[in-house]
């Protein structure tokens, strides 16, 4: 099937082209992924949608360099990811790529600040991490501990971790899957706010339909394949959207 991917103003960051993923569990041969293609323009925001096991997980680690395709290939500004060596794809981890996953993955004995400044002292032209803090809402919660915070100012805190190595690419899996609606909305307006101001350009994997409505561009995944691509000439406002 053949899908325009086109359909953004900016120059393409992320290119993606027939990727297949297989893994082997037990005797049998489970197909993440059947040949998907996907590009991810300049400062947009994509919404991968689609059920639990349809593919946008596998997708979203490969193209973050967190795992790799069994065929396909990846480009990432030109560069070619497919056949990196793993020190490369660390690389371009560390130096490109911000990552947010449904569970926020803090040290339970470090303070916000310090929770963002285990990537600050990696990067190579970070915020400070009171900047980063400030720009998810927690200003004033730089010296809480986890424990201190609520679910969803904890996933702020792992946004602040995720923008402060200014990282080119911003991928979020299932962000709010942890959190109530209320809090879910908070969340989303922060990467939303991240991806205007910043122009990080932003992948939002869910399986709630309704947050769509938020993106420039949504991608439909349905059994490892890409089933719909939907342009939307207006996002909705994060405050508009209930699930």
């Amino acid at each position: 099937m053949d899908h325009d991917l086109s359909v953004h103003s900016g120059a393409a960051v992320l290119t993606a082209e027939r990727l297949t993923k297989v893994y082997r569990m037990g005797e049998v041969d489970v197909h993440a992924l059947r040949g998907v293609d996907l590009v991810l323009a300049e400062g947009e925001l994509l919404v991968l949608l689609g059920a639990s096991g349809s593919g946008k997980s596998t997708l979203l680690n490969i193209l973050g360099g967190l795992d790799v395709a069994s065929t396909g290939s990846v480009r990432y500004r030109g560069a070619t990811l497919t056949g990196m060596r793993e020190a490369e794809l660390t690389a371009y981890r560390r130096e490109h790529v911000g990552f947010v996953f449904q569970f926020y993955n803090l040290i339970p004995s470090l303070t916000a600040r310090e929770n963002v400044a285990l990537v600050t002292d990696l990067a190579r032209a970070p915020m400070r991490p009171e900047e980063a803090l400030a720009r998810v809402g927690l200003e004033g919660r730089v010296d809480h501990f986890p424990s201190q915070l609520s679910g969803g100012e904890q996933q702020r805190v792992a946004i602040a971790r995720a923008i402060a190595k200014q990282p080119d690419v911003l991928l979020c899996d299932e962000p709010t899957g942890a959190l109530d609606a209320r809090t879910g909305r908070v969340v989303l307006e922060v990467i939303e706010r991240i991806n205007r101001e910043l122009g990080t350009t932003t992948a939002v994997i869910t399986h709630n339909a309704p947050i769509a409505r938020m993106a420039d561009r949504v991608v439909t995944l349905q059994d490892g394949q890409v089933a719909q691509v939907r342009v939307q000439e207006e996002r909705a406002a994060v405050s508009e959207i209930a699930w």
